[in-house]
């Protein structure tokens, strides 16, 4: 059965969560660190790009660039590469600022690898539970993952449901069963401490829902 240009665009709708960009605003103009704030010695714009981290030497500890403005329901949409043999960062959402401390507590959208396979993707609870909340299949994320490269990642949060998709694969579909988890928070861009890593974002864009 042959299918009409139409047809074949409603199907593509149905199946991908990144089809179109109305109602998405910028939180990166491409050029400074304008709405965000963190270090700016480990934060910098480059070619449209905000990367985190250095090639240079051993990154100190974890650090953060967040967002001034908190967010509760939305989908937020970006591309990140990560090089270098640190080999982990990730996206903070939903999530504070520690008082007096570089970390940043609430859920992350991980980057990077683990014991050899890629963890992009995986659903962390930083600073506060300390643990993987969903892991997705690494075999099936080895193939997706464009190492060193560029990746497009979609977070979306509405309610206690969380999901997350790699490059049009989905690796997360959680839902919060713990109703003192925040569901508002700001959204912050990480750099792991450890062996010398550069984590890039850019495209950086949001949809409250």
């Amino acid at each position: 059965m042959r299918l009409s240009g139409i047809a074949c665009l409603f199907l593509f709708a149905l199946a991908s969560p990144v089809v179109a960009e109305e109602g998405f605003t910028p939180l990166f103009d491409g050029k400074s660190l304008a709405g965000w704030e963190g270090n700016e010695k480990m934060f910098r714009v480059h070619e449209r790009a905000i990367v985190a981290g250095t090639l240079k030497e051993k990154v100190p500890h974890n650090d953060f660039l967040c967002t001034n403005q908190k967010y509760g329901d939305f989908e937020l949409r970006l591309e990140a590469k990560l090089v270098g043999q640190g080999d982990n960062a990730g996206v903070q959402f939903r999530s504070q600022r520690l008082a007096n401390h570089y970390e940043v507590s609430g859920y992350q959208c991980d980057i990077g690898q683990m014991r050899g396979k890629p963890i992009w993707g995986f659903l962390y609870d930083e600073s506060r539970r300390n643990k993987f909340l969903v892991e997705a299949d690494a075999d099936k994320l080895e193939r997706e993952v464009k190492k060193g490269d560029w990746n497009e990642l979609v977070i979306r949060c509405h309610g206690p449901r969380i999901q997350i998709w790699v490059n049009g694969m989905q690796t997360v579909d959680y839902t919060e069963k713990d109703d003192t988890i925040a569901r508002t928070g700001i959204i912050g861009l990480q750099i792991h401490g450890g062996e010398p890593a550069e984590a890039s974002y850019r495209k950086i864009r949001i949809k409250k829902l």
